[in-house]
């Protein structure tokens, strides 16, 4: 086989095995997630369920509106790195330095979108009242 031809069909090949990679990373992403209240000092209200797929795929939510991995400042966490659960760096009872506490960090990011989305004047989740969001405990 002639030198060219090889090179073109490792390029080929390997572009193949990176989409691959990433069509099997974004198949396992369930369509709901349930957001449950573990490790807080006191389980006040019930889990969220959340529809990670009509966020991402309906309603276009970009990945790193939710997904992070910050260095020097910048987020660069990117579509096919791996997902830490977000207690891993957001603890649910203290704030670490520059780090929120998880509740924090989540009434955060999906208040604010929400809030963000009403002043356009588009339809959006509730975020006002807690039970919109949060189910009943059990």
């Amino acid at each position: 086989m002639n030198k060219k031809l090889l090179t073109l069909l490792t390029i080929v090949l390997s572009g193949f095995l990176f989409l691959s990679v990433g069509i099997l990373v974004a198949a396992d992403v369930p369509d709901q997630l349930v957001l449950e209240n573990e490790g807080y000092a006191k389980d006040k209200k019930g889990p969220v369920k959340f529809n990670h797929k009509k966020h991402s795929a309906d309603y276009k939510v970009a990945c790193t509106d939710c997904h992070h991995v910050y260095k020097d400042g910048k987020n660069v966490w990117k579509k096919g790195d791996p997902v830490q659960k977000c207690s891993k760096c957001h603890d649910p009872k203290t704030k670490q330095g520059k780090v929120m506490k998880l509740q924090n960090a989540y009434h955060r990011n999906c208040k604010n979108c929400h809030k963000a989305l009403q002043k356009e004047g588009k339809p959006t989740g509730p975020f006002r009242k807690c039970n919109d969001c949060h189910e009943k405990k059990s």
